[in-house]
């Protein structure tokens, strides 16, 4: 086929040059230029190494599913076929069923959303529903705010509809309003068009952190006095530790908030039921979004969750794994001390993340190929960023293995960092390297950024 070995750029009928086609993928110069924007998740690419019995992964946000009662969930998936097999097997409708959406607003309730059923929609996932909300409002070249670092699956989203993500410092307290400010200051005067603030609140992913109760008011005013609207993505807000997360930010401004939730970490991604709870207007746009993609979200998926939250203390389960999750964090939170004392790190008060920075001569990307050599997995910082920054950042997630398995993988990991310090030592003649001695998140670029 002579497609198979064009190398010519073609022209289409009016004279516009296209993309040629190459030896490795002969369809090339078809695609869209949007497709330019989709990129392998180095998390995802993660899993493949990360899955291997002998590996210690402190890398997947993958729940501890084995916590949820079995006999419960394969209760309700039986009586959802016994007494309602034909609705869960047929087409549904767009918004979603409403029996799971009144469910979903008792959830939300524990946040001090205050809601109606009517402008609920539910997705395939909260994933879903970010990308649903991209393609209402994402044009080519548009500006998305997101802290610095935010999470990679939306801006994975983001880049596929050709927008940009421009990052906003954050502190332990999370997103800084006068960073916020600043940031849309010079993006203003530059003369670029801001869509929305994309952020995390609670138990952030992949920093930790929780925005602070004393800041989300203030937040929220910076966006309605600069017309901007905030995407709110909760998917950890109910696994806290200690004390509970601030209401949400949906809570204190209906009509300037999308919330996005999910039932992912609370009961099981298998499932891939999440929601969107929008202002009236969005909210009949996002459901002609979803007709138009998948027609309804999946019925059966749906009608189980809505049974399994109508049988069992779903309460007392999500306490369950506030307290399995808690013991992972606090063996991380001993380990990192025992192992690691010279680095430094966020201590979470909830989620499934530590964010740790290293010294700036170390580079967690390029360190990774040796950790997989010693059987640990993380996440390197650059996953995480945008702008090329993070290397000198790891997430680690606690959510998955056990205790031991935690304090065996934060034993390995030290041996990689150590090994990487002594062989710059050795060839640098360096000294003994000045390490940060206070947890915290890495907020400035490298100075040698391009």
């Amino acid at each position: 086929m002579e497609c198979l070995s064009r190398t010519e750029p073609a022209v289409t009928s009016d004279g516009v040059p296209q993309r040629a086609g190459n030896n490795l993928d002969p369809w090339y110069a078809n695609y869209a230029d949007r497709a330019a924007g989709f990129a392998a998740s180095e998390v995802r690419a993660l899993f493949a190494v990360a899955s291997r019995p002998e590996v210690v992964s402190l890398a997947g946000g993958m729940p501890f599913v084995s916590a949820l009662p079995q006999e419960l969930i394969t209760a309700a998936f039986e009586r959802t076929m016994r007494e309602q097999g034909p609705v869960a097997l047929q087409y549904g409708s767009g918004q979603g069923i409403p029996a799971l959406r009144e469910h979903i607003l008792e959830v939300m309730s524990l946040e001090g959303i205050r809601a109606s059923v009517d402008n609920v929609v539910t997705s395939t996932g909260s994933q879903q529903a970010l990308d649903f909300v991209a393609k209402l409002f994402l044009d080519p070249g548009d500006v998305v705010l997101a802290e610095a670092p935010s999470y990679v699956g939306a801006m994975g989203v983001f880049r596929s509809y050709q927008a940009s993500v421009v990052h906003v410092a954050m502190d332990d307290d999370g997103l800084i309003p006068e960073a916020l400010r600043e940031t849309i200051a010079h993006l203003r005067g530059q003369g670029r068009r801001i869509k929305f603030l994309y952020t995390i609140p609670n138990f952030h992913n992949p920093a930790g952190v929780t925005l602070s109760a004393a800041r989300r008011p203030e937040i929220l005013e910076i966006c309605r006095a600069n017309e901007i609207l905030v995407l709110e993505d909760n998917p950890y807000g109910l696994l806290h530790f200690d004390e509970p997360a601030p209401d949400a930010l949906r809570s204190m401004d209906p009509e300037g908030v999308i919330y996005l939730g999910s039932f992912s970490k609370t009961l099981a991604p298998g499932f891939r039921v999440g929601w969107a709870l929008a202002p009236h207007a969005i909210r009949e746009k996002l459901i002609l979004a979803a007709e138009s993609a998948i027609l309804s979200p999946s019925s059966f998926s749906q009608l189980v969750v809505s049974e399994y939250l109508s049988q069992a203390d779903w309460r007392g389960q999500v306490d369950a794994f506030r307290g399995v999750y808690r013991e992972r964090k606090d063996a991380m939170i001993e380990a990192l001390g025992e192992y690691l004392p010279q680095l430094s790190w966020t201590n979470p008060n909830g989620g499934f993340y530590v964010w740790v920075t290293l010294p700036d001569v170390l580079d967690s990307k390029q360190m990774l190929p040796r950790a997989v050599r010693e059987l640990v997995a993380y996440t390197p910082g650059t996953a995480f960023f945008a702008d090329g920054r993070g290397r000198h950042a790891m997430r680690l997630s606690f959510c998955y293995p056990t205790p031991d398995a935690i304090r065996l993988g934060i034993r390995r990991l030290a041996t990689v960092v150590n090994g990487e310090l002594d062989l710059l030592d050795t060839f640098a003649g360096t000294g003994t390297l000045q390490l940060p001695d206070r947890p915290g998140i890495e907020l400035a670029p490298p100075t040698d950024l391009k």
